[in-house]
């Protein structure tokens, strides 16, 4: 049981290393993330499924791929430290709960499809007030947001600080993932207040492109070991 629950979240952590590199060519090729309503009933009119991209569904599968791999994780770290990796789990999967609620990409999209189908100025205006209202509300601006970033990197960088000393995952993957998570958690929590600065801590991302592989590697490894030490004699 515990081999292919390894498995699973060695594969999930394959596919968050796989969305991060694919996030990074699609805002090198097309553009980075819309901040507006307008510019994204724009690039909606202009290629549906392009503006698909430069919204937050690649970062919401990322998100969604925790409930993957933070059990296997649990499992292993829970004889080590249970109280690290309990609470390191249910942050996560409390933020990946809160940001599936408040993605608003099909919201924009049902507005979007208005928008461009209005016949008027004034029902033009109308809907790109319903959608500044829906991004106001939505990732990167509301409280809701900003506390379940706050969760989501404590839990990393519980969990990372959790498989530092179990002796059953590198140095590496354990130091990288509380590298990559608190970087992640300054600028999230600063940029609120110094969005100017902010930028500058995106260096952090370097700690993810580390701790998914290793993460992913550790976790095959601890599959096979598993495997192995219940198969039959």
């Amino acid at each position: 049981m515990n081999s292919k629950l390894y498995r699973i979240g060695a594969i999930c952590s394959m596919l968050q290393l796989a969305t991060i590199v694919a996030y990074m060519i699609v805002t090198f090729a097309i553009g980075p993330r819309v901040t507006s309503a307008e510019a994204f009933f724009q690039a909606q009119q202009a290629n549906f499924w392009t503006s698909l991209l430069r919204l937050d569904l690649m970062m919401m599968f990322l998100i969604g791929l925790y409930l993957g791999n933070f059990p296997a994780l649990l499992v292993n770290l829970w004889k080590h430290n249970p109280l690290l990796s309990l609470f390191a789990t249910g942050f996560t999967i409390i933020a990946v709960i809160l940001s599936f609620a408040g993605e608003a990409t099909f919201a924009l999209i049902h507005l979007g499809d208005k928008f461009i189908h209005a016949s008027t100025d004034m029902e033009r205006a109308r809907f790109l007030a319903a959608g500044e209202s829906i991004l106001a509300s939505g990732w990167w601006n509301s409280t809701g947001s900003y506390v379940t970033g706050v969760l989501l990197q404590t839990g990393g960088i519980m969990i990372s600080m959790a498989m530092l000393n179990s002796g059953n995952f590198h140095k590496t993957t354990a130091i990288a993932g509380i590298v990559g998570n608190s970087f992640d958690l300054i600028q999230h929590t600063l940029s609120p207040f110094l969005p100017g600065v902010t930028e500058y801590l995106s260096i952090g991302m370097v700690g993810y492109l580390i701790w998914y592989p290793m993460m992913s590697y550790d976790l095959f490894r601890l599959a096979k070991n598993s495997a192995l030490h219940n198969k039959p004699t």
